[in-house]
């Protein structure tokens, strides 16, 4: 019996889910119409020295990415897409799509509680060459005092490529805070991730400290100077690759 509804609980997660992740075109229709409540879209360009490789040498990594995030009438989809050294033969192209549909808002129930302010839906698509995993949960959104944001998202994995599932959390955030006159952000995500398959547990985590230099220029909010910090134990779930790599990092706001 207790399998059963797991089994019914997995399946209905993986369909709403699922269906997070087709209506995310339709939300970003709507956002267009003028029903989205904020987004936002950035440029980054990331340079490290420290990238490991699988023989244990290192290496330098250049990444440009772009981000979108936007919240709509019954939840929000952020989405990114990386393009890596492109200045060398071995160029990359790695995107996620992330939508979340609110649990409270489509059926007119307030699920909040302290320090969460909405349950949600969550659905994740990863694309990279020659792959694609799907996740799907639950996505809390969090109510932090001091923070622009801060969502947890406790994901089902499943690559193809590996055999059963695994699990996968997700935290994420952003907060602001000044020093004198400079105004600062402090945001970041991290995927910790059991293991699956040939793949063992691991944690890729990207916390980034960025100072607003816009606001030098009157331009608060527009473009910041700082660093991101990459840490991954176990790189891609191979026992042993633990990765240490400060890159500096450029983001503008469009």
């Amino acid at each position: 019996m207790k399998r059963s509804i797991r089994s019914a609980l997995s399946t209905g997660f993986k369909a709403l889910a699922l269906a997070a992740l087709t209506l995310a075109p339709f939300a970003a229709t709507e956002a267009h119409a003028g029903a989205t409540l904020w987004n936002e879209t950035n440029i980054q360009y990331l340079w490290g020295g420290q990238f490991k490789n699988f023989d244990g040498t290192k290496d330098t990594q250049s990444t440009i990415t772009v981000e979108h995030a936007n919240a709509w009438k019954y939840g929000d989809t952020f989405l990114f897409f990386d393009v890596t050294n492109t200045e060398k033969d071995n160029t990359g192209i790695y995107g996620e799509l992330s939508p979340r549909l609110s649990i409270g808002k489509i059926t007119g129930h307030d699920l909040s509680a302290p320090f969460v302010k909405d349950v949600l839906v969550a659905g994740t698509l990863e694309m990279g060459q020659g792959f694609r995993n799907y996740l799907y949960g639950v996505g809390f959104s969090l109510n932090l005092p001091k923070f622009n944001f801060a969502d947890l998202n406790v994901y089902v994995r499943n690559d193809p490529k590996q055999s059963g599932s695994t699990y996968q959390v997700t935290p994420c955030w952003q907060l602001p805070f000044s020093v004198g006159k400079a105004d600062m952000l402090f945001e970041g995500f991290s995927d910790i991730a059991g293991g699956e398959g040939n793949l063992v547990f691991n944690i890729d985590a990207q916390p980034r400290l960025l100072l607003d230099l816009g606001k030098f220029w009157d331009a608060p909010k527009s473009i910041y100077f700082g660093t991101e910090f990459m840490y991954w134990h176990n790189k891609f779930g191979v026992s042993g690759v633990n990765e240490y790599a400060p890159q500096a990092m450029v983001k503008i706001v469009m």
